[in-house]
């Protein structure tokens, strides 16, 4: 069975930062794009950035262009979300996706597996 699991959740004060991991387990993501997204209760899932299978390709939302940077390392199998400068209205449960892109390196938030998530809380 494949799984992404996510991991580096937590509480942070406003302004703080973590980096989260999204980790492949029974498969290679040499040739998955990969999302990162974030559910908040009581509202929508939300895309929030994703990287092509090279890494050549990233794309943020408005809401968190400046402070998140993602990245990945195909030699670990992993990909990460660096989080810096935390609001509290990030607070959410965030979630890993992988779009399997074989021809096409790029990303677009599409979603073949899903991880089960990472809760962030960002309060002082």
């Amino acid at each position: 069975q494949l799984q992404l699991v996510e991991s580096g959740g937590g509480l942070v004060q406003p302004g703080g930062s973590l980096r989260l991991s999204c980790a492949a387990s029974r498969f290679t993501l040499d040739y998955y794009a990969i999302g990162w997204f974030r559910q908040a209760p009581g509202k929508e899932r939300e895309g929030v950035s994703c990287i092509s299978r090279s890494g050549g390709s990233t794309n943020y939302a408005d809401s968190v262009k400046g402070r998140f940077t993602i990245s990945r390392d195909n030699a670990k199998n992993t990909v990460y979300l660096q989080m810096n400068g935390l609001k509290p209205e990030d607070t959410a449960v965030y979630y890993c996706a992988a779009k399997l892109r074989i021809v096409q390196d790029m990303c677009d938030y599409g979603s073949d597996y899903w991880g089960k998530g990472t809760l962030v809380t960002v309060s002082s």
